[in-house]
């Protein structure tokens, strides 16, 4: 009877040789924990679609980063919901704006112990919803860039130490850094949402933001999520226009895109675990059918594997407190 000499299971059969041979990791410094913050609550709302997170007052939201910084995670990016919308946005880049006041808060409290991204887009700020100023009922592009512009400038000065434009303009990550290499803030790193898809992934959020269209969608300047090589596309114009990390969003349907993208770019790679992901697994752990600290940590290391080097995840602070008992688990 012939016996195989090639027996890859000699690595498998004890905890100490799983360990030794695993390729992929995920340690507290790749994860980036998303905050909403809004303005003129006196208390912190929660959010039904997303167990777990809330609408943040300026002293829950410090609250919050300090509950994360105490296990490991110290990148926060930041979502705003302002008291008042209008048609441009416009506190977007106010001065007393509530993204600005929150990152004044944060730095004031954490110093350069917090690594703080400010998302950059106007759909939570405009009364429409889109992610633009509107022409008839289009987003107008280049119009809209030189709000972005404008936001950008705002943000840095507020403290931000990453911009990170989400709103699939053309040419939004050239204006952004040009902007901002003329004001002085040439230290400032951009996150490109390099390809960010049309996706139905995004439900829970757009209600913790408040952020729905009110007519049409977002699909005249989202991906078509049956687009890869357009995404390669997309990634590559932004390195070119300056992004110091690009990013894929969502992650779960597009690890594909996730490991183009890093195969054909050579700058880090970002993929955000979004709502409509969190929401999903939260809601099969609460029914029982799932082992929830398992399956987090497959759908992390699986978009690790794929070729992000950072995930933006709402669940990342209690994913951070797990990880030193993972090992624990395979």
């Amino acid at each position: 009877m012939s016996f195989p000499t090639e027996r890859p299971r000699r690595l498998r059969s004890r905890p100490a040789l799983r360990r030794l041979a695993r390729e992929t990791q995920i340690a507290t410094q790749d994860l980036i924990y998303p905050l909403f913050v809004r303005d003129a609550i006196d208390e912190p709302q929660p959010i039904a679609a997303m167990p777990g997170h809330h609408q943040h007052t300026l002293d829950s939201l410090t609250r919050e980063a300090e509950a994360a910084i105490r296990v490991g995670v110290r990148s926060f990016v930041l979502f705003g919901i302002p008291a008042q919308k209008d048609a441009q946005g416009s506190e977007a880049w106010a001065d007393d704006g509530i993204v600005q006041r929150a990152l004044r808060r944060l730095r004031d409290a954490f110093g350069p112990d917090a690594l703080l991204i400010a998302d950059l887009c106007l759909c939570e700020y405009t009364d429409h919803g889109h992610c633009g100023v509107l022409e008839g009922d289009a987003v107008a592009n280049d119009r809209t860039l030189e709000l972005y512009e404008r936001i950008a400038v705002a943000q840095a000065a507020a403290g931000a130490d990453v911009i990170a434009p989400s709103g699939m303009m053309d040419g939004q990550v050239g204006a952004i850094r040009s902007v901002l290499d003329r004001q002085g803030f040439t230290d400032r790193a951009i996150l490109a949402y390099a390809a960010k898809y049309a996706s139905a992934f995004y439900g829970p959020f757009r209600e913790a933001a408040g952020s729905t269209p009110r007519f049409g969608d977002r699909r005249s300047y989202q991906m078509d999520p049956a687009n890869a090589r357009e995404a390669v596309r997309e990634a590559r114009l932004d390195v070119d226009e300056g992004a110091d990390i690009v990013m894929v969003k969502p992650a779960l349907a597009f690890l594909d895109v996730i490991r183009a993208v890093a195969d054909s770019t050579d700058v880090p790679v970002a993929a955000y675990n979004v709502s409509g992901e969190y929401a999903m697994v939260k809601a099969a752990a609460a029914n029982g059918w799932i082992d929830e600290r398992r399956v987090l940590r497959e759908i992390l290391l699986g978009i690790r594997r794929a070729g992000a080097q950072m995930i933006l995840t709402y669940h990342a602070k209690e994913v951070a407190a797990d990880i030193p008992c993972w090992d624990e688990m395979g």
